[in-house]
């Protein structure tokens, strides 16, 4: 497995456990990282994290946990339980909430990231925020920082920013990553895997164009060749 492909999760957002597990055999020995959000989650619950551990798979359970500091930290326990590889919170719950997330995961060793922006996320005056949304993930990323935790979310557009703020042992992990032939959906703020690379992310999040293609194990394959790092799968 190459050093590209180590750098790609693959969004593991399909309807069903069959259909998960069907996609996650085909990626299995391909990619090592899967990430199983809210709806994969919420409809098979942690059955869907052993699957993709059984597939010799490391999970990234996107939950985004948000809420008061002591149901978060029950919350990043019971993650830590399902040997997942890494979790994360919402970093606007707050320094407190972060700083029990990181005790509650402390001794797992399961990485803890803050989401900052949503990449969906344009406008942040709707929501009563005056900064722009590259000010406010700058702001969320220093805090997350400050609370411990090993990274951040964010949209390919800030990495160069937080980069620069947090320094180099930082975590980066990027959605909003398409390939220059790939629609952008309901991401607003995107880039392409090898633009998002080269400004210092960690990992990239990618989902549809690896788990719609029509052999989603060639498509990550090409995805992993065409970041132009040298490394090929």
């Amino acid at each position: 497995m190459s050093k590209t492909s180590d750098k790609i999760i693959v969004a593991l957002d399909a309807p069903t456990f069959e259909e998960a597990e069907k996609l996650t055999q085909k990626l299995a020995g391909v990619l090592r990282h899967f990430k199983i959000g809210m709806a994969l989650y919420t409809q098979s619950g942690p059955d869907v994290v052993k699957m993709v551990h059984d597939q010799g798979g490391q999970v990234f359970l996107d939950l985004k946990f948000h809420d008061i500091p002591s149901t978060v930290s029950r919350a990043v326990e019971e993650a830590a339980k399902l040997g997942v590889w890494m979790c994360n919170v919402h970093a606007s719950g707050g320094l407190t909430m972060m700083q029990e997330a990181k005790k509650a995961a402390a001794g797992s060793g399961m990485s803890v990231i803050a989401v900052t922006v949503l990449t969906s996320l344009e406008n942040l005056s709707e929501l009563g925020i005056t900064a722009t949304p590259a000010e406010q993930v700058v702001r969320l990323a220093s805090l997350t920082q400050r609370a411990g935790l090993d990274g951040v979310v964010c949209s390919p557009l800030e990495i160069r920013s937080i980069r620069e703020a947090c320094g180099k042992d930082f975590r980066i992990v990027t959605p909003g990553v398409r390939p220059v032939d790939a629609g952008t959906q309901d991401q607003k703020r995107v880039a392409t895997p090898a633009k998002a690379l080269q400004d210092g992310a960690d990992y990239l999040v990618i989902g549809r164009p690896i788990t719609h293609a029509p052999d989603p194990a060639s498509a990550a394959q090409q995805i992993a060749q065409s970041v132009g790092t040298g490394y090929v799968l």
